[in-house]
């Protein structure tokens, strides 16, 4: 049985420290740039304290929060994507040598990763990823190495951004699996659970006491508050089907209409893994590089193939997108590959919410 432990928040440095001295790359969220998004800590200063964020479609800014909350700000533009699956990365080298060539593979050697302040959405992600990325037939080495040995506290969201529906996804906001420790904020310290052997050691590591039990019963409030005031809503009573059924609905042809196809959309989303290979030479002509880069269905020429785009519109690659995350994924892996965070919404420049986009396409198909 799962004990829950009592930390209080200067523990929270102790915690740090423990995993800098076991050899870990601690990231956690770091106010950079306007934004809040995982970076390295040093310390527990680092973390964006007293911050809150708010946010609505197309609009992003930080404000200041309650004094001492730690984890106020729910979410950023940055997930934990960018750590296993490399924005940009090279795959291999080939070299030339006095009789032809050689060809070598480069293997990624990173420290271990400890992820601080992880939210539920993004571990749904992660393990939406990891279902793409290793459990096939074959096996990403890259994602793989990056992906071993990781560890990720977790922290329970206790409110909700007005572009979060995690609930609708069964997603969040308390995270149920993937962490090693996860904690809920209070106002005098954290609730803590372990989620594996790792964060059971840690637990003994930082010497935390038993949570008393009117803590854990103010810890499930605030976890059940969140979800019972998230605002965003997203009915996938009829998914995939609805937009199987709907790929000449109207609606495709309004919303392009104000869709940029910038790919922001896909930039943010923690499980968005298009992406493209491409080979660069050096000048000299002794040695490439074959370059693995993030793409997105988006771009014009991801759909180029043999001297034609078979997405030549913005209606078409703005229903590839939706469709694929909502409905083919489904067949795909066995899930949505939406985890309800929220940031497409957020960092679309023009705030297109797909949750509106849904509900409008199942009007459109209820009126007829």
């Amino acid at each position: 049985m799962i004990q829950t432990m009592h930390m209080p928040k200067a523990g929270l440095e102790h915690l740090i420290t423990i995993l800098r001295r076991d050899g870990y790359r601690v990231l956690g969220p770091v106010a950079r740039d306007g934004a809040v998004a995982f970076d390295e800590l040093r310390t527990s200063s680092d973390l964006p304290i007293g911050m809150r964020e708010a946010q609505e479609a197309g609009r992003y800014r930080l404000v200041p929060g309650i004094a001492g909350e730690i984890f106020g700000v729910v979410n950023g533009a940055g997930s934990l994507k960018p750590y296993f699956f490399a924005p940009d990365e090279t795959l291999l080298e080939v070299r030339r040598e006095r009789r032809g060539f050689k060809v070598s593979e480069v293997a990624p050697a990173p420290p271990p990763h400890a992820f601080l302040g992880v939210r539920a959405c993004d571990l749904a992600a992660l393990a939406i990823q990891d279902r793409i990325f290793l459990h096939d037939h074959f096996r990403d080495t890259h994602y793989e190495v990056r992906r071993k040995d990781a560890f990720f506290v977790a922290v329970n969201c206790t409110r909700s951004a007005p572009t979060c529906f995690c609930v609708s996804m069964k997603t969040g906001p308390e995270a149920t699996a993937g962490f090693d420790l996860s904690l809920t904020e209070l106002p005098d310290g954290f609730v803590a659970r372990s989620g594996s052997p790792a964060g059971e050691a840690m637990i003994v590591k930082l010497g935390l006491s038993p949570a008393p039990g009117d803590q854990e019963a103010a810890a499930r409030a605030r976890i059940d508050e969140c979800a019972a005031g998230m605002r965003r809503r997203l009915d996938t009573s009829d998914l995939p089907r609805l937009l199987y059924d709907e790929a000449e609905n109207p609606r495709w042809r309004e919303v392009a209409s104000r869709c940029l196809s910038c790919a922001n959309c896909t930039m943010v989303c923690p499980t968005c893994f298009c992406h493209t290979v491409v080979d660069q030479e050096e000048l000299d002509g002794n040695m490439s590089r074959r370059v693995r880069q993030w793409d997105s269905c988006f771009s014009l020429d991801h759909a180029h193939i043999h001297g034609i785009n078979f997405r030549p519109k913005i209606s078409d690659r703005y229903r590839q997108w939706l469709t694929h995350k909502l409905a083919s994924w489904i067949d795909q892996f066995g899930s949505s590959g939406c985890v309800g965070c929220g940031r497409c919404i957020t960092w679309c420049p023009v705030g297109i919410d797909l949750t509106e986009e849904v509900a409008a396409i199942r009007a459109d198909a209820g009126k007829r």
